[in-house]
């Protein structure tokens, strides 16, 4: 492949001669704009869910919230547990022994409780650490505490199934349901072991209607194989014609279920690489539990967790955790690994290009060098249920410098619920015009019944991948950009894997076939790479290239033929906490009607040429 047209050497520089203030972010200009709203409106398309929604979510909560309910979740008395899953999930014993001081720390949020009560009865400071307390995410940390912990456990257990024997909307929401289905089920048998009769058949017959009320509605399709799962975990931990019953109703609903959630490619359908770690990590869990009541691992369940382990190898960077797009965070190496820790995937030895696998999962593309690794979004978000936390970010990037990872996004989860100008089109590596957002989430009264889900225009992406001797091109183009200012983007990259240096080229161009209705002459552009906490940035004399360092200290130069470039502050959210970060953003005008261009490149540091 010869790295030809745009990515061949530049020649002499041209002077623009661009009229003062012409171009947002020129010295003397506010450096941070404020989003301006895309004018996103709700189609026709979703009418039909909202009046699906309004006729079954008030139906829902009359009839789970009538005083005999409760009875309905009955059944065979469960005398005894019959499994003790594994949760292979790494967990810090640090909360655990908080827990037992009285300190719930949750969420980036804390509660103290007295000796010998409970955090049920009183309000939370926040959604996020109410949504993991009624979760029970501090039970883990608690249960690594040996037998005081299990009592501990035992007794706030008991003590919420008391103040929430009845349904209620939040703290039954299937969601939550499903995660403390999962927590309880791990612990159930240890703590079984340090109650009393009575207590033992008081957290049994709890977890019991728990992991029934996880088999009826509602609940939205996008969390539907994660829900069955946790009534399947549930299922082999009860003893008893019971527990057979649950896991045999939940298994026989499953398979279809991980049919709609994993793709093929091992991705998962929101296309958000931690909820496909976390989805193989319950599977994992219902894998073991089944395998200590020797029942056989239904195909569709085994076939799921192949394809997941399968993505996963390639949303892994180098560093260990996985790539933070659509909704998902990058996780922990320790969760990552725990959840590869089955996979007999042999890497090739460290240093060969082939360490760093090319391909595609869920629309993420990625391309590597020895150094470097490449992973852009090149498929549009994900629409309807599926969208909850999708992010109108089409052609973003993530860049791994070694295990630096230098070029991120916002880090935005669902568990930001109060940062959703976070999954806006500014909020991660990719170009915007006009300061505005392709898509957004859907709020008030319609979010409130369908959740957050992105909406507005469709936007459409296409790719081509091509690979030669040492070195890789690829080409990503979305129309989002057409109804509001009549322009496709093109972001196309030259990964050279001999010199670990990496060429680029944005183009901005009129969209073939537009309408022809009066619009602005020119557009106002910015061209965005967030960049990890913790790098440092320095814009040399030239006034064109940066210098950027990773936790590791090796240097590598960022440089572009854009006519402006800043370095200005930013935000990521790192395990739920929002943190101090940086960005590059070139800055500039685009005509919409005719072509522009803006290149860049990244290459280590240290090499001829390089500026001062």
């Amino acid at each position: 492949m010869s790295p030809l047209g745009p990515f061949a050497p530049r020649g002499p520089e041209t002077t623009l001669d661009v009229a003062s203030g012409q171009i947002p972010g020129l010295p003397g200009a506010p450096v941070r704009t404020p989003v301006r709203s895309g004018d996103t409106i709700a189609g026709p398309g979703l009418w039909p869910a909202i009046a699906g929604r309004v006729a079954t979510r008030q139906l829902w909560i009359e009839l789970y919230g009538l005083p005999g309910y409760g009875m309905t979740l009955g059944g065979g008395k469960v005398t005894a547990f019959a499994a003790t899953p594994r949760d292979f999930r790494p967990h810090d014993p640090a909360p655990g022994r908080n827990v037992l001081a009285g300190r719930f720390m949750l969420a980036g949020a804390s509660m103290e409780v007295e000796a010998s009560a409970d955090p049920w009865n009183r309000p939370s400071p926040s959604r996020p650490f109410a949504v993991e307390l009624h979760a029970f995410a501090w039970l883990p940390g608690l249960m690594a505490q040996g037998e005081r912990g299990a009592r501990e456990a035992l007794r706030l257990t008991l003590a919420w199934a008391d103040a929430f024997a009845r349904w209620s909307p939040f703290a039954w929401g299937p969601e939550i349901l499903g995660r403390r289905v999962v927590n309880l089920a791990c612990g159930a048998r240890r703590m079984g072991a340090v109650a009393t009769e009575a207590e033992r058949l008081k957290l049994a017959d709890s977890l019991a209607r728990q992991t029934r009320q996880l088999l009826r509605p509602p609940g939205g399709l996008a969390s539907r194989a994660e829900r069955l799962t946790a009534a399947a975990i549930g299922g082999c931990v009860l003893a008893g014609a019971p527990g057979q019953a649950l896991r045999r109703r939940a298994l026989g609903r499953l398979d279809g279920a991980l049919k709609a959630t994993v793709q093929d490619d091992g991705g998962h359908a929101t296309r958000s690489p931690e909820a496909g770690l976390e989805l193989l990590l319950d599977l994992l869990t219902l894998d073991d539990a089944l395998s200590q009541l020797s029942e056989p691992t239904p195909d569709g369940v085994s076939a799921a967790i192949a394809r997941l382990t399968q993505g996963l190898r390639l949303l892994t960077l180098p560093d260990g955790r996985l790539a933070s797009f659509q909704g998902g965070g990058p996780s922990s190496a320790e969760r990552v690994a725990a959840a590869r820790a089955h996979d007999d995937e042999t890497a090739p030895a460290k240093g060969d290009a082939a360490h760093s696998p090319a391909g595609k999962v869920a629309g993420l593309t990625r391309i590597a060098s020895p150094l470097l690794t490449i992973m852009a979004d090149a498929a549009p978000p994900a629409r309807g249920a599926w969208g909850a936390a999708a992010c109108a970010q089409p052609m973003a990037l993530e860049i791994a410098c070694g295990k630096d990872r230098l070029v991120t996004g916002s880090g935005w989860t669902p568990a930001s619920t109060d940062r959703q100008a976070l999954r806006l089109t500014p909020a991660h590596s990719t170009l915007t015009l006009g300061e505005r957002s392709l898509n957004e989430p859907l709020g008030g009264w319609k979010g409130d019944l369908l959740g957050p889900r992105l909406v507005g225009p469709p936007i459409h992406v296409t790719t081509d991948l091509r690979d030669g001797d040492g070195a890789v091109w690829l080409e990503m183009e979305h129309d989002g950009w057409n109804e509001l200012f009549g322009l496709n983007h093109q972001r196309r990259l030259y990964l050279d894997q001999r010199l670990d240096e990496l060429r680029a080229e944005e183009k901005l161009f009129p969209t073939p076939g537009r309408k022809e209705i009066v619009r602005q002459i020119a557009a106002p552009y910015a061209i965005r790479f967030h960049l990890e906490p913790g790098v440092q940035a320095s814009l040399a004399r030239d006034r064109r290239s940066i210098l950027l360092r990773g936790a590791s200290g090796r240097g590598w130069w960022f440089r572009t033929d854009g006519p402006d470039v800043a370095i200005e502050p930013s935000v990521h959210i790192d395990a739920g906490l929002t943190r101090r970060s940086l960005q590059i953003v070139v800055r500039g005008s685009a005509r919409t009607d005719s072509e522009s261009k803006i290149r860049w490149k990244l290459s280590p540091a240290g090499a001829s040429g390089d500026p001062t």
